[in-house]
């Protein structure tokens, strides 16, 4: 059994065990119990009543939170002409083609936390992708990192843009803030992801869509949440 520090030990007693907590609650709780000496990140999971097996039941996209997400991001578009220079303008951090890519290949470069391709870009990515893959930076359509507006996509990026998918058991991560946030942002960010995936629910889902949902400070223990956002 994992040996657990004081600091964990000592915010999971704050929780009632087994209880599911207001949203309200919660985020008031998720504060109070993060145990990291930094400024650590606040995270949603929810458990979602999905076969994965089925394609529309493979959810995946991204949403701008109305807080932002407390983290200053990287940015790196591929792309030519115009749009290279779009791109600049709008502030990207890093911006080339094939050099770019040469850089990620032969130097393990990996300096930026958002890639961004313009779709002509795509297949020249395209043998890149087993490394950007599992490192989650592969630029997606459905992500909205594959995409001739460069410039909307670079100003959602630095603006708190979050990116979400299902794995395997239908479960759904994602970043809702930091613990510095004040309640009533945490608040914000976690109902308007929620309220996007509630927004993105396949058709063919049958009973309950959302199984549970819960938030938690890195390092700190999990916090149940009352599901009273499709009320």
């Amino acid at each position: 059994m994992k040996k657990r520090s004081k600091k964990y030990t000592e915010a999971l007693a704050k929780i009632e065990k087994n209880k599911v907590y207001s949203k309200e609650e919660a985020v008031k709780l998720v504060k109070i119990t993060s145990t990291s000496s930094f400024d650590g990140s606040i995270e949603v999971a929810m458990r979602l009543n999905l076969d994965t097996k089925k394609a529309d039941q493979q959810l995946r996209g991204a949403i701008v939170l109305p807080k932002g997400t407390g983290k200053t991001k990287k940015v790196l578009v591929i792309a030519r002409g115009p749009k290279a220079t779009e791109a600049k303008e709008a502030g990207a951090d890093y911006v080339g083609d094939v050099d770019m890519l040469e850089k990620i290949e032969k130097e393990n470069w990996f300096d930026f936390d958002t890639m961004i391709a313009t779709p002509d870009m795509m297949p020249l990515l395209g043998k890149l992708g087993k490394i950007l893959g599992p490192k989650g930076l592969m630029p997606n359509p459905k992500t909205g990192t594959v995409t001739m507006d460069v410039v909307k996509a670079i100003e959602e990026v630095k603006a708190g843009r979050v990116e979400y998918r299902t794995d395997s058991y239908g479960n759904i991560h994602g970043i809702i803030g930091k613990a510095s946030f004040s309640e009533e942002d945490l608040l914000a960010n976690l109902n308007a992801f929620v309220e996007q995936i509630l927004k993105i629910k396949p058709a063919t889902v049958k009973g309950d869509y959302i199984k549970n949902i819960s938030i938690s400070s890195t390092m700190g223990p999990g916090i149940k949440v009352e599901n009273s956002f499709d009320k």
